[in-house]
């Protein structure tokens, strides 16, 4: 009798081959099968007969109907789905503020909604390039979070030593300060709840045969700044305005988001990290801009991450077919690809050589086409990339979208056994 969470020899075979499906097609090697992703957040509420608020703020019933659709569907590589749904608490914790979520801001039943603002002026680029932590504690912090504030009233720390270590330590008794860290216990509290909850959730779906895609996440350098500092009217001025600046805290922010993913993907066991890339579409900015300003920076740090034996998985938003040519400079079999809206037979062409890819399923389509439409899908990417040497795992092109009819997801999955199984 084996014990809890405790693999069978036939679940560890499962999930052996599922996991070397995957590893197959980043090496560039032929796998036995088109391996077939799963990726959700909000669309677990419409599959499990729940609200999306009910789904944010109950980790268990999150992880409960995440393993049905796992067993349902099978696929090779599933996401991190607690992490991905029920995070509720922890942004009630903290007072986060560059985000609106269900019974938060928005209605019960709708998705997340990224509030696009200024949250770090353009005079303050030499303090951050100066003193990233600094600025992160004092400025930053307080600014999307209100847990966070009363924390510019820590000292600055650069330059404190002996006695003047001891005295500076009288901020620490000051009562905004000291209310700020018992807020931020409260918020590790309930990030440590949902991590244990993830945890759980990941080694029932191991003890099943399902292996995890991924755990850590990361961002390009130029989406941090320009999502979660400038916002994308502020950035877009600094292409012209602050050019200088804006280089030296691109390379900044590079080396610190490459040592921090590194440390998350060898913390985590699991090699893939995830990176969301938001600007690097076709229409967001021009070629020469992205060759300057974007691609250098994230190119360095893939470079650094594959070096330390991290695979890079950025999923390229929208459409981003002029940029194949350029984001194809990269070692050989060492990445994967996640499109979302780009022509992936071009992308084949281009890059099936290089990267293996993942997606790209249309959004409309899945939403609101029929079973039959899905089948077809399916048939024209196994036809036109898998069936022309494309290593491809196939996927929806940005998660399930949360108003996917249920038949559409069970038509996919049995359209890629049935053309490519």
């Amino acid at each position: 009798m084996t014990g809890m969470n405790e693999q069978t020899p036939e679940a560890k075979a499962a999930y052996d081959a599922r996991w070397k499906r995957v590893m197959d097609c980043i090496e560039l090697r032929q796998p036995d099968r088109m391996p077939v992703g799963m990726f959700a957040t909000f669309w677990l509420a419409k599959y499990g007969g729940i609200s999306n608020r009910e789904l944010m703020y109950d980790g268990e019933k999150a992880a409960a109907i995440a393993t049905r659709a796992v067993l349902e569907f099978e696929p090779d590589i599933h996401s991190p789905f607690v992490l991905q749904t029920a995070s509720g608490r922890v942004l009630d914790a903290a007072g986060y503020k560059q985000l609106q979520w269900p019974g938060h801001g928005v209605g019960d039943n709708q998705p997340y909604q990224y509030l696009d603002r200024e949250y770090m002026t353009p005079d303050e680029y030499d303090e951050f390039e100066f003193d990233p932590t600094g600025f992160y504690l004092q400025k930053y912090l307080p600014r999307i979070g209100e847990a966070f504030e009363g924390l510019d009233e820590m000292p600055a720390f650069p330059g404190l030593h002996y006695f003047r270590l001891l005295g500076a330590m009288r901020n620490f008794a000051r009562p905004r300060l000291r209310q700020a860290l018992e807020n931020l216990i409260k918020v590790g509290e309930e990030a440590d709840r949902l991590a244990l909850q993830q945890a759980a959730f990941t080694q029932n779906m191991t003890a099943l045969g399902y292996p995890l895609s991924y755990l850590a996440t990361s961002a390009a350098p130029y989406d941090l700044i320009a999502d979660y500092f400038r916002g994308s009217t502020g950035m877009m001025k600094d292409l012209y305005r602050h050019k200088a600046k804006l280089h030296k805290m691109l390379e900044k922010a590079q080396k610190f988001l490459t040592r921090m993913t590194i440390g998350a993907a060898k913390a985590t066991g699991n090699p893939i990290v995830f990176i969301p890339i938001h600007w690097a579409p076709d229409a967001f900015m021009s070629e020469k801009q992205f060759r300057e300003f974007w691609w250098p920076s994230f190119r360095q740090m893939m470079i650094e991450l594959i070096e330390a034996g991290v695979i890079p998985m950025p999923m390229w938003e929208s459409d981003c077919t002029k940029r194949l040519e350029i984001i194809k400079d990269i070692p050989a079999g060492k990445c994967l690809y996640w499109f979302e809206r780009t022509d992936m037979v071009k992308a084949c062409e281009v890059l099936g050589d290089v990267v293996a890819l993942r997606g790209n399923m249309s959004p409309s389509l899945m939403t609101t086409g029929t079973a039959e439409q899905v089948d077809a899908a399916v048939k024209h990417l196994v036809d036109n990339v898998w069936n022309k040497g494309g290593k491809l795992i196939l996927d929806t092109a940005f998660g399930i979208p949360d108003e996917t009819p249920v038949e559409n997801i069970r038509a996919m999955f049995a359209a890629a056994r049935k053309y490519a199984g």
